[in-house]
């Protein structure tokens, strides 16, 4: 039959060691991601929302609700009455869903700018289940996942400054993202132990691997210059470090 998968599926192999996953050009036009599964394939909008729906007329259903408050803060002034029933909170962690489904599957292909775009939907989903879910175990059951996606929205802001070379940079982020899983951990009683030493040894591998400046290396051969008491070249090291720092270099 002309629906039938074989020939396609026959043509890319399923590994389950690995996210097999590429980007597509579709037949309108628009980049799709296509991820190989055991029994099939599954195929995703680039951008947008991953099922490439528009929930009430909207980008997202979070963008929905978003506008919902907003609407009631126009017409009352407060949002006392605005709430997340438990058929939205549901509806929510389904479009959570989908949006963790896509920025796996692009942090495996390097597309770190769209998994930042992709965790920051789905934080700013939590944000709004914590705020205003009509019942405590929907906000319960949504924070569990907060150290996870602070983890990854971490990890991929440190990828991007280290395709820049920015060692700094990505060790700072790592720094602010174990704070604020940290901190989720203290107000909401989660579990996050994996996710902090995941960007603990991730930061110490940084450290490893970053190249020292000109001025680390004089630092370095003056205190061995010292402990070795070899005080002329010392004093020389000393001279130029000087000049470096005094000229910002």
């Amino acid at each position: 039959m002309k629906h039938d998968l074989s020939p396609f599926l026959s043509n890319w192999d399923f590994d389950p060691t690995d996210i097999c996953v590429r980007k597509i050009r579709g037949l309108d036009g628009r980049e799709k991601l296509q991820v190989r599964l055991d029994l099939g394939v599954m195929q995703m909008e680039m951008n947008d929302r991953p099922d490439g729906t528009c929930p009430n007329g909207h980008f997202s259903l979070l963008d929905y609700y978003l506008d919902q408050l907003e609407a009631e803060h126009t017409h009352s002034g407060t949002d006392e009455n605005f709430y997340l029933d438990r058929d939205a909170c549901i509806e929510l962690s389904q479009e959570g869903l989908l949006f963790y489904h896509r920025y796996v599957c692009l942090m495996r292909l390097g597309d770190f700018e769209s998994v930042v775009r992709d965790t920051a939907h789905n934080l700013a989903l939590l944000d709004l289940v914590r705020a205003y879910a009509e019942e405590e175990e929907d906000r319960k059951i949504f924070e569990h996942y907060r150290p996870y996606v602070l983890m990854i929205h971490t990890r991929a802001r440190g990828e991007i400054c280290l395709q820049k070379g920015d060692y700094a940079g990505a060790l700072n982020h790592i720094e602010e993202g174990i704070d604020k899983i940290q901190t989720c951990v203290a107000n909401s009683g989660v579990e996050a132990d994996e996710e902090i030493e995941a960007l603990s040894a991730w930061a110490e591998e940084i450290e490893r691997d970053r190249p020292i400046t000109l001025q680390q290396k004089l630092a370095q051969k003056l205190q061995k210059a010292i402990v070795e008491e070899r005080y002329e070249q010392a004093a020389r090291l000393r001279d130029r470090l000087s000049s470096l720092k005094k000229n910002n270099l």
